[in-house]
């Protein structure tokens, strides 16, 4: 599977990239007086690259993806993103700015009574897309993930990787420029897990950067990517060829 998704994802992605660069500074993020999501982060992260972030629960892996998609905001300091300060965006650029960033989560967040065609398509729907765009970008994104053979299903009639393979393809619609994965691997079997670790690494060699919030010693570990690990908000280590040492 992965050799065909190879030449699509080549064909859908290098037509269009654009380097943008993730950087923060001296950010923080407070809910209350005692609780400190994150901590004075300064992190840099190149256009293409492929990161890695670690660390417990309740250590600020969830707040960083909040203020990188404009969920939330920070308390101080400076989010910028290709150049673009985010960190008072306004609520008229949000969707601008969440076209740039494709997010997947661990629970798939798909339609349950729609069907894979139309789970996608509902992506460029809401943003205005017309039905002609819609129609000629749905099956490229699925042929990505290896679905377009399932476009007719409903999310019930699919295995879980294969609802977050539909998942990652409604990510992609926008071509982002940079892909946050959020615990995507969470509620997958071991031959699922490779399956999207997989996709992500063809992803990433066309320009898309990746940013991977994980549990899975497995697959950081195979990855021999650059690892960040958080702890009480900080970031405690940022290795270049790293492992998962908590």
């Amino acid at each position: 599977m992965i050799g065909s998704i190879l030449f699509i994802a080549q064909k859908y992605f290098l037509c269009y990239n654009v380097l943008h660069m993730i950087t923060l500074k001296s950010v923080t993020k407070k809910y209350s007086a005692d609780s400190m999501g994150l901590n004075g982060i300064d992190l840099h992260i190149e256009p293409g690259e492929f990161v890695s972030i670690v660390g417990q629960s309740g250590t600020g892996k969830t707040t960083m993806v909040k203020l990188l998609i404009a969920e939330e905001k920070a308390t101080s300091g400076v989010i910028e993103i290709g150049g673009w300060d985010i960190t008072r965006i306004s609520d008229s650029d949000v969707p601008l700015l969440r076209r740039q960033i494709g997010v997947i989560f661990q629970d798939f967040k798909l339609l349950p009574k729609k069907t894979v065609a139309e789970n996608v398509a509902f992506a460029l729907e809401v943003a205005g897309e017309k039905r002609a765009r819609i129609r000629q970008v749905v099956p490229r994104v699925l042929d990505i993930v290896g679905l377009n053979h399932k476009l007719d299903r409903y999310p019930h009639q699919l295995s879980g990787g294969e609802q977050q393979r539909v998942a990652m393809a409604r990510s992609l619609v926008h071509r982002p420029k940079i892909l946050l994965a959020d615990e995507p691997t969470g509620n997958l079997d071991s031959i699922n897990t490779q399956e999207i670790i997989d996709i992500l690494k063809k992803i990433n060699e066309f320009g898309t950067t990746i940013l991977l919030v994980t549990h899975n010693r497995e697959v950081v570990n195979q990855l021999k990517r650059r690892v960040i690990t958080l702890h009480g908000g900080r970031i405690i280590s940022d290795e270049d060829k790293g492992k998962y040492r908590l």
